[in-house]
């Protein structure tokens, strides 16, 4: 079994103003704004949900295969991703388009000033999921990407027969309360955090109750409280791992499915699952971005359990 991942691919550029945005914008001439601001490091790196996700799972020993448009400056990454164990074969390479890409510059009060460039990502539109290398009892993920590829894809799972994990996130907002609530119809599993839970309940005027109800499972993160897994005659808080240094919460989400899916591809009980999710997150927050993170199989089961009882169930896994 793997799972086809087909989030949005990208870059990340993060830059650093040692200043404050608010002391050159003049309120009397916002109309006219024109400002370039000097900064003295830039970090990139790499990115995108379907990658994120992929990365993790694929360091535990998971399937990973990424579905998803790319662009001319895919190369490099495309290598590292496949260095891990990621599947990057069923990547379109978009020639006359860079890869998407995220330019962020934050001063020193954390106010910042972004852009971003959708690149090749538009492309996923064009690309049928049929063409995915997939077998019958594959799984395959919509995480945010273009709206109109993941209503695509929402779609195409049901058609093709394969059980498709529902990741809508940030593109909640943006995609039709109908097409919201037949990913929600279709879902085998559900992934959202706890603000996007109550936004799904508001875009698809559905109660909690009610959505709850449809998948076989649902996972909603709590940031620093965990996560809660529902499903028939499950439901239960799973605690995160506390006292870690964070550096960054860039990814950690991600970080959390990768886990997760680990354990759900390996037959393991929900609560299981989601600690491995808790255990994937803890070391990406301990981290300066979403792929920073390294371990071993024996380290991060080591690692798990420290905090959780398994109850030897982790030495079953191949």
């Amino acid at each position: 079994m793997k799972v086809i991942l087909t989030g949005s691919i990208a870059f990340d550029y993060l830059m650093q103003f040692p200043g404050l945005f608010k002391d050159h914008l003049i309120a009397e001439h916002l109309d006219k704004v024109s400002l370039s601001f000097l900064v003295h490091d830039m970090v990139k790196q790499d990115g995108g949900v379907g990658p994120n996700i992929a990365y993790s799972l694929a360091m535990l020993g998971g399937k990973a295969a990424l579905f998803s448009t790319a662009g001319q400056d895919f190369g490099d990454y495309s290598r590292r991703l496949e260095e891990v164990g990621v599947d990057t074969s069923g990547v379109k390479i978009i020639v006359n388009k860079f890869t998407a890409s995220f330019f962020a510059t934050t001063d020193r009060s954390n106010a910042q000033i972004a852009t971003f460039y959708t690149g090749a990502m538009e492309d996923s539109a064009d690309l049928p999921l049929s063409e995915a290398k997939y077998d019958p009892d594959d799984l395959v993920m919509v995480s945010p990407s273009d709206p109109r590829t993941m209503q695509r894809y929402i779609r195409e799972a049901p058609e093709l027969g394969l059980r498709m994990l529902f990741d809508p996130g940030q593109q909640i907002i943006s995609m039709d309360p109908e097409v919201l609530r037949d990913g929600v119809k279709h879902a085998h599993g559900l992934f959202v955090n706890e603000y996007e839970f109550e936004l799904l309940q508001k875009h698809t005027g559905w109660t909690a109750e009610e959505i709850l109800a449809i998948p076989a499972f649902t996972v909603v993160t709590l940031g620093e409280h965990g996560a809660r897994v529902v499903a028939e005659g499950v439901d239960c808080v799973v605690p995160a791992i506390d006292g870690l240094m964070v550096k960054d919460p860039t990814g950690v989400g991600d970080a959390f499915r990768g886990g997760f899916l680990r354990g759900y591809m390996a037959d393991l009980p929900l609560k299981v699952c989601v600690e491995l999710g808790n255990t994937a997150a803890a070391y990406c927050i301990q981290e300066a971005g979403p792929q920073c993170h390294c371990y071993t199989w024996d380290r991060f089961v080591t690692f798990f359990r420290e905090h959780f009882n398994d109850e030897g169930l982790l030495d079953e896994i191949d």
